[in-house]
């Protein structure tokens, strides 16, 4: 079996007024998404804010994680371009005992499979203990990758590179590796996906699904008809109408004031759009359940 299996949810940084990271707030976050039926989470992951989030301010969370009992299935983001940095900061979670992270390559630069090979190589040769899932996510990165990168970077390293998250989705059809995590972005993709040996999801609305979502995987697993799929692909695909971060914090919002905080130039959704995704979401007759105060 794959190392990482099921739901996992992209989660949500919280942010206080002066734009800091609470730290508290964003724990008690994931851990409610957690109890609400994810398997696990990524923290600072694109969704989560990591390209705009302080360095100090990963770190200060990073040394809090430990404490949480749900340490086990956490997975940390690195969302740095500079090598020095990413290597930094994964030192400091392996020795908080966080050792899986989910890794894009670098952005802005135009570079090839090769090169992408070499800045792996480079972080496994620091870091043989660490445990990664590739980022696939052309948008972001400016780079796709191939089957081909991916299946000799498993070769070279089968101890340290655990998975892929695709987010390109020109892999998880495709991609056929023995004990290897395949986990596409989106959960329109999460039965389809499962059905062809897919492990599960990394996905961003699962901030807000995690209750659907797990039903899905759970009815899949059992061999359960699946009566909750539709209901699920059709909350995706209402948020897929919107920019994901605007309205996940949009939505958020009104069950905690924090999520109202995001760094420029990320903003909220304008008044028109947050009114029209509450009425989707409304017809769909879909609000989220929340454990406890986050």
């Amino acid at each position: 079996m794959s190392k990482v299996n099921g739901i996992y949810a992209a989660t949500l940084s919280v942010l206080n007024d002066d734009l800091s990271l609470n730290i508290k707030k964003t724990i008690n976050h994931a851990e409610n998404v957690m109890e609400l039926g994810c398997h696990g989470v990524v923290f600072f992951g694109s969704t989560g804010q990591s390209q705009l989030i302080s360095l100090s301010d990963k770190i200060q969370m990073i040394n809090n994680l430990p404490g949480s009992q749900h340490k086990e299935k956490f997975i940390i983001g690195t969302g740095l371009n500079s090598l020095g940095d990413t290597i930094n900061l994964m030192s400091i979670s392996l020795s908080n005992k966080l050792n899986k992270f989910l890794i894009m390559p670098p952005a802005y630069y135009k570079y090839q499979d090769d090169d992408v090979i070499n800045f792996y190589s480079k972080i496994i040769e620091a870091l043989p203990e660490s445990e990664i899932i590739l980022y696939n996510f052309e948008k972001l990165s400016g780079y796709v990758f191939s089957l081909e990168c991916i299946e000799k970077l498993v070769s070279k390293f089968p101890k340290q590179i655990i998975g892929v998250k695709d987010s390109s989705y020109n892999l998880y059809k495709k991609l056929k590796i023995d004990n290897f995590s395949i986990m596409p972005g989106s959960e329109i993709k999460l039965l389809e996906g499962l059905s062809i040996g897919c492990s599960g999801i990394i996905t961003a609305t699962a901030n807000v699904t995690a209750s659907l979502a797990r039903n899905v995987y759970d009815d899949f697993i059992n061999k359960r008809d699946q009566t909750q799929n539709q209901k699920l692909c059709e909350v995706r695909s209402t948020f897929d109408k919107f920019n994901l971060i605007s309205g996940l914090h949009t939505f958020l919002k009104s069950k905690d004031n924090n999520f109202k905080n995001l760094l420029p130039p990320l903003h909220l959704l304008p008044k028109d759009q947050e009114n029209e995704l509450k009425t989707l979401l409304k017809n769909l007759n879909f609000d989220i359940e929340i454990p406890r105060a986050a």
